[in-house]
């Protein structure tokens, strides 16, 4: 077996499950999980019927590279969405089977094993608390994770300016998500300037993870991407490109259908892996993701839920824990320690007694220059209905009262 495989650790919720061992929750409370961040709105008929209608589209096999008309499609909403000149569709696009599997297949693209800086391994630096996935990307590609901690003194940026000369010059990918997961945070212009002078110097690619873009509060103020600020700086998209899906944008996680963006020599390379790899978008969801990219009427409406949800349950929460609305995505990010409990111990207790299931904080981090960033808090995911969302708020709210008694 392949070594690489015992680095991995276990995914989140293999340790919550671990945490919950034994627990019997209240039979007379339904439970409400807060923990996995998988949208629960309904799929807009528009895609439902787009899959029906294309289904004689499974006796193809699909091409790796996905349809023209898919890719054209991405593109203007690429284009239209970021500001953009037109982005070309042939070069610069490439649908994928999730962000998820791309965020993956693009380190064992990107990552020579064998360019090394004074003998060490490459680096696949990472956001901390983060998406598990960058980090088994980087073993599996014969890299060290390195991680850079949020700091909740800058609306949980990351300290790059505080990363070694050493390290960025054994840099070989750089994973950004934004909004973030957990904490919802957006780069900002400045951020990116940073990012982009760091990749100039060094020569690293960045990957920019931005799968929950579209859920945000202000509609006349969608998150930065990646793409967007590298235009406004005056720069192209060399050693940049971003990743985006409909799981989030269009609540069809079991279509996992997304696309990667931006430098054309990099997809190029990448569509070459992908092709061996074998990972081609079903031509069905391809039919059905041309429907999703070319409406936002659904993406409004999904957007107006998201802001409902927030707008509710965040001042309840702030009645017992610290916690904000964040600059977009559907997650909050609840510091517990007035609490007086640690982040795992109050997601088992809230479990125990109120069947209302949290995601603690640690385990979404690893314990980096000293410090776990995620320890101290939870990670509640508002994927659920108005009604059940403020449910669970209310839960919490009594269950943190409670321990005050």
């Amino acid at each position: 077996m392949n070594p690489l495989l015992d680095s991995l650790q276990p995914y989140p919720f293999e340790k919550l499950r671990a945490l919950f061992k034994g627990v019997t929750p209240p039979a007379g409370l339904p439970h409400i999980s807060f923990g996995i961040g998988e949208p629960k709105h309904p799929t807009p008929t528009l895609i439902r019927d787009a899959v029906v209608a294309s289904l004689d589209g499974l006796a193809s096999y699909p091409a790796t590279l996905g349809s023209e008309a898919l890719r054209v499609a991405i593109a203007r909403w690429v284009t239209w969405r970021y500001a953009l000149p037109p982005v070309d569709p042939a070069t610069q696009v490439l649908p994928v089977a999730g962000s998820r599997e791309a965020l993956f297949a693009l380190a064992q693209t990107v990552i020579d094993p064998a360019r090394t800086a004074g003998g060490e391994p490459a680096i696949v630096l990472c956001p901390n608390p983060f998406y598990q996935i960058y980090e088994g990307a980087a073993l599996l590609a014969g890299a060290q994770p390195y991680f850079a901690n949020s700091d909740p003194a800058r609306n949980f940026a990351c300290d790059y300016a505080a990363i070694p000369a050493d390290i960025w010059a054994r840099t070989q990918l750089l994973y950004v998500c934004s909004p973030g997961n957990p904490t919802g945070a957006v780069l900002t212009l400045d951020d990116w300037r940073e990012l982009f002078a760091l990749s100039d110097r060094y020569g690293f690619v960045i990957a920019s993870d931005e799968c929950y873009s579209e859920i945000y509060f202000d509609e006349a103020q969608p998150p930065l991407g990646a793409l967007e600020a590298a235009h406004k700086l005056g720069r192209g998209f060399e050693r940049l490109v971003m990743l985006s899906s409909l799981s989030k944008r269009s609540n069809v996680p079991g279509m996992r259908s997304g696309f990667v963006a931006g430098d054309a020599a990099i997809l190029k390379q990448f569509l070459l892996y992908r092709t061996y790899h074998g990972a081609a978008l079903s031509t069905v969801y391809q039919t059905a993701s041309i429907a999703a990219w070319s409406d936002e009427t659904h993406v409004r409406e999904n957007r107006a839920k998201y802001v409902q949800k927030f707008s509710t349950v965040t001042p309840m929460l702030a009645e017992v824990l610290d916690v904000r609305l964040p600059d977009a995505a559907f997650y909050l990010w609840a510091n517990v320690e007035r609490t007086g409990l640690a982040d795992d111990e109050f997601a088992r207790r809230l479990y125990a007694d109120y069947n209302v299931t949290v995601l603690p904080g640690s385990y979404l981090a690893r314990t980096a220059h000293d410090a776990n960033p995620g320890r101290g808090f939870i990670r509640i995911a508002l994927v659920a209905d108005v009604d059940e969302c403020t449910e669970g708020a209310r839960r919490i709210v009594e269950f943190c009262r409670g321990l005050k008694g």
